[in-house]
């Protein structure tokens, strides 16, 4: 029996797939914080490296990924795809239940399929240092990882709930060479402000994005990465799924249910956008596609399709997208990496046009959800991840009451290794499940820019 698919080292794609291409009309475009003008190059240009800049705006649907880059990937890629047979039988569903498996990379998640990239063309363009923020800890160890394999500096600011909770994603980040500092921190105005304001405050990732945009910002030999939401992030992560689309193709198989978690959307991007683009592009009908979301933090389920900053303190572009409003500080989660308020542009246009279908789960089940996975297929993973099990079990119990035999594809963005706290958590009856009150997200979103 089939239980894991594998594709060799050529099989790597040798092209991201950039599905702005294939959208029906243009992105609205990003626009200057102090002009409220449309972005362009040159105003980018003091905190990304020309080509990453050239990708976020680029209409061609197959961008090359450089040899270099590609010889890096061979070291955890192509990921493998599991058929979850021991979890089908236990949900007792006549569904088919595949999942692509990004925990086998060395900083354990999706991660650094972006952040070799980033640091790579940062390199070719001399910079010496990259700054960025991290939520759970992911996107700072893998980018800890790309810039010590490029031998770059790197300075992270982790925001402080998570810096608390997962203590072994800040010794990553160390052993790998980088500096990991709590957000907000006294280290930048930005920072300073918050804490002026709310010294006891967790910090979100919009406070870190609006530490580490500062940081760039000041630092001539310094640019700003980030590891979510911007598309040529998104562009980067195709390579999940068009590895899984060839991999499906192998078992004469294909999806008629796509289902990732969504913080900024840098994992579901990568396994939804090549399926995605398939059905604008009229060579696949009928699959469905669902971003799962903390209840938390219900951006696309709760959130309104506007323009607003991506950080705290305004110093980004403004994105039209799904927001909570950029003031907005979720409660202290343990999935940490799901904790923004905004969405990617891409992921929000796709909500927004019914291409993509969002829910939101509250912590408990999601961690229910996790264990049960754990006990069928044996991996324990990271909370982010375990929104996309939880909604993956949904749709193979419905599939259990209709007796549809769908094939069900979803992301395993990361393995939990470093999340054992949460499940302690889970475990003592600690974890407590936050609703957004509508009254909060009405607050936040009276603070939207205003966009002319």
């Amino acid at each position: 029996m089939q239980t894991k698919i594998y594709l060799d080292e050529e099989s790597i794609p040798r092209t991201w797939y950039n599905i702005q291409a294939d959208l029906p009309t243009p992105l609205d475009p990003p626009l200057h914080p102090a002009t409220g003008r449309p972005v362009i190059p040159d105003d980018l240009a003091p905190i990304f490296p020309k080509e990453l800049i050239l990708q976020e705006m680029s209409q061609q649907r197959d961008i090359p990924v450089p040899d270099e880059v590609r010889e890096i990937l061979k070291l955890w890629r192509p990921a493998p795809l599991y058929r979850a047979h021991r979890l089908e039988k236990y949900l007792k569903t006549p569904a088919k239940i595949y999942y692509k498996y990004e925990g086998v990379s060395p900083a354990g998640s999706h991660k650094p399929n972006t952040a070799i990239p980033q640091a790579y063309y940062n390199m070719k363009e001399g910079i010496e240092r990259i700054a960025t923020e991290t939520g759970a800890g992911q996107w700072g160890s893998a980018l800890a990882f790309a810039t010590n394999i490029f031998d770059l500096e790197c300075t992270i600011y982790m925001v402080r709930s998570s810096y608390a909770h997962k203590p072994y994603r800040k010794s990553m980040m160390h052993v790998w060479g980088a500096e990991c500092i709590p957000s907000p921190s006294t280290k930048t105005a930005a920072g300073r402000a918050v804490l002026e304001k709310d010294p006891e405050t967790t910090g979100s990732l919009g406070i870190a994005i609006s530490e580490a945009v500062e940081d760039a910002a000041i630092n001539a030999n310094t640019h700003y990465a980030l590891g979510s939401v911007l598309n040529h992030v998104c562009l980067h992560q195709t390579v999940i799924g068009l590895e899984a689309r060839e991999q499906l193709a192998t078992v004469d198989s294909y999806p008629d249910v796509v289902i990732g978690s969504v913080g900024g959307g840098s994992n579901f991007a990568g396994i939804a956008f090549p399926f995605a683009g398939d059905i604008l592009t009229g060579k696949a009908e009928g699959t469905e596609i669902i971003g799962v979301e903390p209840a938390a933090c219900p951006t696309m389920t709760k959130g309104l399709y506007e323009y607003d900053y991506g950080d705290v303190a305004g110093l980004t572009p403004m994105l039209k997208m799904y927001t909570l409003g950029h003031e907005f500080v979720p409660p202290s989660l343990h999935s940490g990496g799901l904790r923004y308020h905004g969405d990617s542009p891409i992921v929000s246009r796709l909500v927004h046009d019914g291409i993509i279908t969002p829910v939101s789960y509250f912590q408990n089940e999601v961690f229910a959800a996790a264990e049960v996975f754990a006990r069928t297929e044996g991996i324990i993973v990271a909370p982010e991840a375990a929104h996309a099990v939880k909604g993956a079990i949904d749709v193979a119990l419905e599939c259990r009451k209709t007796g549809e035999e769908k094939t069900i594809l979803f992301c395993n963005s990361g393995h939990g290794h470093f999340d054992m706290t949460a499940y302690d958590a889970y475990h003592a009856g600690e974890i407590i499940d936050y609703e957004c009150p509508d009254d909060l997200i009405r607050e936040s979103l009276s603070h939207l820019p205003k966009v002319r």
